[in-house]
């Protein structure tokens, strides 16, 4: 594979941790959180224990203090093990970013110390059952009240939603004026006519839990909105370009691990007497797929670059988005192939990848709303 540059030996050293933890923690009750749905509370309060929660966040809120490529690392080895239940990137890499940045003292130091040892888990909550990448469109509606704000609607979809103890809630402030009425509150799930759903059953995602949350009348202290009333959606597009790049480390990470496991099957599994791998066919299908990561994986490396430069774009990160995932989902669905009917076994990680990998085309903003995002720019 071509050498990557990115990374320094700090951030290798947390590989080795992070991959023991994966490893040990978290594999082995993989296939119980997906029957049940949902992943063991405890792995949240040993991940923050360990230092993997909010890695990027500084140290006087109990993060790490390190960069955005250590949350990387960390991204990357859960992929490498295709345990796909854990939504610590979401929390760490989405959520308390939107609270460290457009959040007051109050907020910070209220919440985000909790979020780095696992105590409070974070949600946020964009999509509604009307309204998906088009966040515009969102019905949620917050009307000021004294020192409050009445918080009305529903969310769908919502990744870490039924572990949650604090959502980021995207709703209208002022629903006559377009993309100037949306505003950003933090929730706290304890709040009354505030409820979780029902978790939702996925085709792929099992371990996640994904629920839908409900909001009646919730009295949201005026304390707990993010920056500017009004100023939401452009602190959504501000944040945007990274959650996409995320979904771009782990497409990358996951054709990674799906090529190495299809490599070690083909090398064991025999037709007519040798192993398949040694078939022109599949040898140049093996062939194929390892181009694609590798030319997927410059790509993604550089947009990181850029990214610590504080120079990415949006028409960047969504084509980083749009042609991984679109990468993703075509190579591990040759993998599946590769692996013949155990490939529709549920058993082999190959097809729990193949799996999960659909909903990448779709979370984080569909790729069709991505090809509109990079057109935009030509």
């Amino acid at each position: 594979m071509i050498p990557r540059t990115l990374f320094a030996e700090e951030h290798e050293m947390l590989r080795e941790a992070a991959r023991r933890f994966m490893e040990t923690e978290v594999a082995p009750h993989n296939e119980r959180w997906e029957e049940q749905g949902y992943v063991d509370r405890k792995v949240w309060l040993k991940a923050g224990a360990a230092g993997f929660l909010c890695a990027s966040m500084p140290e006087q809120y109990g993060g790490a203090g390190g960069d955005k490529l250590y949350s990387v690392v960390l991204m990357e080895e859960q992929a490498r093990i295709g345990c796909t239940g854990l939504g610590f990137g979401l929390h760490s890499e989405i959520v308390a970013p939107y609270i460290e940045h457009y959040g007051s003292e109050y907020l910070k130091s209220t919440y985000l110390p909790k979020m780095a040892t696992g105590e409070m888990i974070g949600a946020i909550a964009m999509t509604e059952p009307g309204a998906g990448s088009d966040l515009q469109g969102v019905k949620t509606t917050a009307v000021r009240d004294g020192g409050h704000y009445l918080l009305n609607g529903s969310k769908t979809f919502i990744t870490n939603g039924w572990h949650a103890d604090l959502v980021i809630v995207v709703a209208k402030t002022d629903p006559e004026a377009g993309s100037k009425g949306i505003s950003l509150f933090v929730v706290d799930t304890s709040m009354p006519g505030f409820s979780k759903g029902k978790r939702l059953k996925k085709a792929g995602l099992k371990a996640q839990d994904t629920s839908e949350l409900f909001f009646d009348n919730v009295r949201v202290p005026a304390a707990n909105l993010l920056g500017e009333e009004g100023h939401g959606f452009k602190y959504l597009m501000q944040e945007l370009p990274w959650e996409r790049l995320q979904i771009s480390v782990t497409s990358i990470a996951s054709v990674e691990a799906g090529l190495e496991w299809t490599l070690a099957y083909t090398r064991d599994r025999k037709a007519f007497k040798r192993p398949i791998g040694e078939f022109q066919t599949v040898a140049h299908a093996l062939a194929e797929i390892r181009t694609d990561l590798e030319l997927g994986r410059v790509f993604v490396d550089r947009c990181l670059q850029l990214l610590m430069e504080g120079k990415l774009d949006a028409a960047t990160a969504s084509m980083a988005k749009y042609w991984t995932t679109e990468m993703q989902f075509r190579t591990l669905d040759r993998c599946v192939q590769l692996h013949g009917g155990y490939g529709f076994m549920w058993e082999y990680p190959i097809t729990r990848a193949w799996a999960d990998s659909r909903v990448q085309r779709i979370y984080g903003g569909t790729n069709e709303i991505m090809k509109e995002l990079i057109s935009r720019n030509l």
